[in-house]
């Protein structure tokens, strides 16, 4: 069984920094894209940064305020918050294309994700 688990989230004055942590966990043969997204209340889950093969890609809102990393000896990402803002306040979910079979194509996992709430 392969699973996505997250750590790091809670409670923080605007203008702070946060570092939210994600560790697959399993028979993982590979993992190719590791992404984050958030989910506000009353809106859609977004995806906020992604990473492949080295690539990072931000949504515009956190452009320059967020950084995206892993570590693919521990099949970690980790996701850098800084000037965080309270239109931050979200749910964060970790999610992954992992390869648990030969022969067969990646396996959308997702973690079970991880409150971020920004004071104003």
């Amino acid at each position: 069984q392969v699973q996505l688990v997250e750590s790091g989230g809670g409670l923080v004055q605007a203008g702070g920094s946060l570092r939210l942590s994600c560790a697959a966990s399993g028979s993982i043969l590979g993992i190719n894209a590791m992404n984050w997204y958030r989910q506000a209340p009353g809106k859609q889950r977004e995806l906020v940064a992604r990473i492949s093969g080295g690539i990072t890609n931000y949504a515009d809102s956190v452009k320059g305020r967020f950084i995206i990393s892993r570590d693919n000896a521990k099949n970690t990402v980790y996701l850098q918050m800084n000037t965080l803002k309270p239109e931050d306040t979200a749910v964060y979910y970790c999610n992954a294309a992992i390869y648990i079979e030969l022969g067969r194509g990646p396996y959308n996992v997702w973690g079970q994700g991880t409150q971020v709430t920004v004071s104003s």
